[in-house]
């Protein structure tokens, strides 16, 4: 681990690449299918808040020209995965099979399930578990207590911002410096609330500390009340998998007790997992 800071951190992002550019770049791979390339930009188009789309919006959100969006979206109507009123178009729940095949059939998450539901009855608080991708967390896993819903709505396939979670900052902390030093010069560090870290070097220091302690507590920087704390899962190398946390109400469980009671089950299931996967 190096102490090396970033001398003048910047928080402009990169220039935006379009999904119809980054396919342009690979057209002159004969293997490479264009149109299914296609089909996948504009499933991707969707939002949770752009749940319904014009073929003009879904045009101008990828580049992709609006007659070949249409045909994408022609298609994926035949085959289930998207409808349409007339002049919008949403995706149907078929579209999740496409995520559950993979998150199914991951050693990782399957093994980990027991781990969560183990921590959520002992704790009695929701247990997750969670990898990097891109910029943001994707849940694989999640063990929930009925009781005790929070008003973040999360279930397996869905996606947090990386650098104020928990397991968003276990996992960035696992990067090697230079990799740290990208997301953080073009990562949208937002303040969620008063209290997110949300400048690249207030998140480097605070990364060191994750990476040199080895577990993370969140405390209401993605939403008022809501707590969490985080561990790493690794490899039989030591290298970092995904994050395992809890998450909790602020009103429920002081960080003291984060620390105090959930921070020991959690590196214990923790461990567990990494042996019964790895040895």
């Amino acid at each position: 681990m190096s102490d090396a800071r970033p001398t003048q951190p910047t928080l402009a992002p990169p220039p935006y690449i379009s999904p119809a550019k980054r396919i342009e770049g690979l057209s002159g791979d004969p293997n490479f299918m264009t149109s299914l390339a296609r089909g996948l930009a504009v499933i991707n188009a969707f939002q949770e808040r752009k749940r319904h789309l014009t073929i003009a919006q879904i045009s101008h959100r990828t580049e992709i020209p609006r007659a070949a969006v249409r045909r994408c979206l022609y298609t994926l109507m035949r085959l289930g995965y998207v409808t349409t009123d007339g002049r919008t178009y949403s995706l149907l729940p078929k579209v999740l099979t496409l995520g559950h095949a993979y998150l199914s059939s991951t050693p990782l998450a399957v093994s980990a399930q027991p781990f969560l539901d183990r921590i959520s009855e002992q704790l009695h608080e929701a247990c997750n578990l969670a990898s990097l991708e891109g910029d943001e967390v994707l849940y694989l896993a999640r063990s929930a207590i009925p009781q005790r819903l929070i008003s973040v709505d999360l279930s397996v396939g869905s996606r947090l911002p990386a650098y104020c979670t928990s397991m968003g900052r276990i996992l960035l902390a696992a990067l090697d410096d230079a990799s740290l030093r990208d997301y953080l010069n073009h990562a949208d560090l937002q303040p969620k609330t008063s209290r997110t870290l949300h400048s690249a070097e207030a998140l480097w220091e605070c990364l060191q500390t994750v990476r040199a302690q080895g577990w993370c507590v969140v405390d209401q920087e993605l939403e008022q009340g809501l707590r969490s704390i985080a561990v790493p899962v690794r490899d039989a190398a030591g290298h970092v998998l995904a994050a395992m946390n809890v998450s909790t109400h602020a009103s429920r469980v002081s960080r003291q007790d984060l620390e105090v009671r959930f921070l020991p089950a959690l590196l214990a299931a923790s461990r567990e997992l990494s042996l019964q996967l790895f040895h």
